[in-house]
């Protein structure tokens, strides 16, 4: 198969999988259902390996891209079907695809009772499918509809269980939820690309929205660009990533989407749809590195966010909640990463992040599964002894999370914070100091999390049992990329300590696309040998240090003094209550926007209803009045006028008719008499002279 060929059938094997599934589905069995599900994005997968394979390993620095389909054309603006491959985009592609089949496969010991088995694999390979357009789009429209598309699968497969008895309204509004926060920033985004398109094209005569053309454009013309509307497209476009990748103040859906199956959830947290805003930011990392006020946006929103939801995390008790809150940190650390310029870093911590947290949210729903459906950690504990594999790849994944070395998430995490350090940025060392902290309260609530369910005695009603081997194969699959998975983005500065070679493969691959951040102009500083030098070894042992305390702290609250939390919660009561109910921003929402838009709604009904619906319905009372009247005098004068002449005139012709009945004497006998009556009537009325004048006339005399 050539590469052309192998492009387009990474996007349309799940493609055809969803319409399968979708189809016929319901006619062929489970089995064929999974086999098609799970086996669609499992050769896509292979599909992408060999790509890498062929074109990326050796080292390559060409990117790769299929053959062009012509689909918009009009007047000079056209806009092909083109899919374009480049470093960053094969790295996109192995994650989507290598974590997304192994979420399938879990899926199918994990749905296998759900009586819409069919539907959701037909869901979740649709999903698939626009994630791989959305990131191999090489036009910002394909990009779009890639965007709208998860956008739209979110929808439906947050609020699968719409018909659930006990949960199946506040799953639908889950759903609803999720699509119109998304639209919000949706709108944002597309206002950013207008502005984009219409400024290259009156500015150089430029009217593409091909990502490559732009950025040729770009490069071409940078001191000739217009920085503060740069400026402002950068932050739009940054709204756009706010609402997919769940930042403030669009990040609440992204807890709600808990309501969805957990496969869903940690194919929605780990492998696409939250990535999205990430990716699109690092690939147009040739425009936000021009806009020094942009990236501080994006480096401050990140960073509040990620100390924010990382707050939130403490307090929470239903599983998937934590997770969900620890997920917004995470996206929050990426965007810090990119606020800073370091692009490459914050693809970094996404691929390990997508190993770690796809681990954590399958193994939370492992847990759940094997309790019954339990979801809250205050009814589990003791649960290492009861479901053993379970435990130890949730323990990996959450020990890869809090940044321990040499776990994957430890090198990803590090990097961060080392590039908002060594940042010039103004913001660099404030948002170093928030990332810091937020990496204490991750390593504590995390291991609070693994605390209250796997350790202690079983404070739970359900029977306990492991999870069956598709579920837990994945788990063990994810737990060691989660091991090893950062070994491939070793600092160079360790590398060359220790073994005395560069060991940061990630970063010297993606240079090829995102231009390394060393040589990035104003983000940091050019002195290389600061980068290698003993700052960064001294960060890397502070971080640790720092994780290792938030480790310490959980485990002397959760395991040495239980007593302790609760007494803190009722000293605090009313700060306690605030992080617990998540600073209440739902409400303050619910308040401002929600309850408004509602009332206006009912008032704009109620207007509707009475004066508008009101004045048209005694339009037509009135004008169905005057016409049952009209018609009243049309069939009682008009009509009865008509028909009485006509009946007369029926009734004469009637009489006259029978003086036809074809008598010649008859005929005779009337013309005489009528001659006589009609000179007797002349006679009568005229003098003798007069009638006999006439009748000479006639020629009668």
């Amino acid at each position: 198969m050539g590469t052309n060929n192998m492009l387009f059938a990474v996007i349309l094997l799940p493609f055809a999988g969803f319409l399968f599934n979708l189809l016929a589905g319901s006619f062929v069995g489970k089995k064929l259902v999974s086999l098609v599900g799970c086996g669609v994005v499992i050769i896509s997968f292979i599909l992408s390996a060999q790509i890498f394979m062929s074109s990326f390993l050796q080292g390559a620095s060409t990117a790769v891209q299929s053959n062009s389909i012509r689909w918009i054309d009009v007047l000079d603006f056209n806009v092909d079907i083109t899919l374009y491959v480049d470093h960053l985009t094969i790295v996109m592609m192995l994650v989507v695809t290598g974590v997304g089949s192994l979420i399938h496969i879990y899926s199918v010991g994990y749905m296998h009772d759900d009586k819409r088995f069919n539907r959701y694999f037909s869901y979740i390979n649709l999903f698939t499918s626009f994630m791989l357009l959305l990131i191999m789009g090489k036009s910002l429209l394909l990009m779009f509809v890639g965007w709208e598309g998860v956008g739209l699968c979110s929808y439906l497969l947050i609020g699968f269980w719409f018909d659930d008895k006990e949960k199946g309204i506040s799953n639908s509004l889950a759903g609803m939820k999720a699509f119109i926060v998304n639209r919000v920033g949706d709108l944002s985004f597309t206002i950013g690309l207008m502005i984009l398109f219409t400024y290259l094209g009156e500015k150089f005569n430029v009217w593409t929205l091909d990502i490559l053309k732009i950025k040729d454009v770009v490069a071409t013309n940078e001191t000739a660009l217009n920085i503060p509307l740069l400026t402002a497209v950068c932050i739009l476009l940054f709204g756009g990533a706010c609402g997919k990748s769940a930042q403030i103040p669009l990040y609440v859906w992204l807890p709600d989407a808990m309501a969805g199956p957990t496969p869903v959830s940690a194919l929605i947290h780990a492998a696409t749809m939250v990535t999205a805003g990430v990716y699109m930011v690092a690939r147009f990392n040739f425009i936000f590195a021009l806009c020094p006020t942009a990236l501080a946006v994006v480096a401050l929103v990140g960073a509040t966010t990620a100390l924010f939801a990382a707050t939130i995390g403490m307090t929470q008790f239903d599983i998937k909640k934590v997770l969900a809150y620890s997920t917004v940190s995470q996206l929050g650390y990426m965007f810090l990463a990119c606020g800073v310029g370091a692009f490459i870093a914050a693809i970094f911590h996404l691929v390990t992040h997508a190993f770690f947290k796809a681990c954590l949210f399958l193994g939370s729903g492992s847990v759940i599964h094997g309790t019954g459906g339990e979801q809250d950690i205050r009814h589990m504990g003791g649960l290492r002894k009861k479901m053993p594999i379970t435990f130890i790849t949730f323990a990996i994944a959450t020990i890869a999370i809090a940044g321990i070395p040499p776990l994957a998430g430890f090198f990803s995490k590090d990097e961060i914070l080392w590039k908002a350090f060594s940042s010039n940025l103004a913001v660099g060392k404030l948002v170093w100091i928030i990332g810091l902290i937020t990496a204490f309260i991750t390593a504590f609530y995390m291991f609070r999390l693994l605390f209250l369910t796997f350790f202690g005695d079983y404070r739970g009603h359900h029977h306990v049992h492991e999870s069956p081997f598709t579920m837990v194969f994945a788990l063990i699959v994810l737990a060691t990329l989660s091991v090893i998975g950062g070994w491939v983005g070793i600092p160079d500065a360790l590398g060359e300590k220790v073994i005395h070679t560069q060991t940061n493969k990630f970063e010297h691959f993606l240079d090829k696309s995102i231009p390394h951040e060393a040589k990035s102009g104003p983000l940091h500083k050019e002195n290389s040998h600061e980068h290698h030098s003993s700052a960064e070894f001294i960060l890397m042992g502070v971080s640790i240090l720092v994780a290792l305390s938030g480790i310490f702290l959980a485990y002397y609250l959760y395991m040495k003094k239980k007593e302790i939390p609760a007494k803190i919660a009722s000293s605090f009561p009313e700060l306690y209550n605030t992080i617990y109910n998540k600073y209440f921003v739902d409400e303050a929402y619910s308040s401002a926007i929600v309850q408004p838009l509602i009332a206006s709604s009912v008032q704009t009904c109620r207007f509707d209803n009475t004066a508008v619906d009101g004045s048209v319905n005694t339009i037509a009372y009135s004008t169905g009045n005057s016409s049952k009247y009209v018609g009243v005098f049309d069939n009682n004068a008009v009509d009865a006028a008509v028909n009485g002449v006509a009946n007369e005139v029926y009734s004469t012709g009637g009489q006259l008719r029978l003086l036809q009945s074809g008598n010649i004497k008859m005929y005779l006998s009337i013309a005489v008499v009528s001659s006589i009556l009609i000179m007797a009537v002349l006679w009568s009325i005229l003098e003798w002279k007069q009638v006999k004048d006439f009748l000479v006339s006639l020629g009668l005399l």
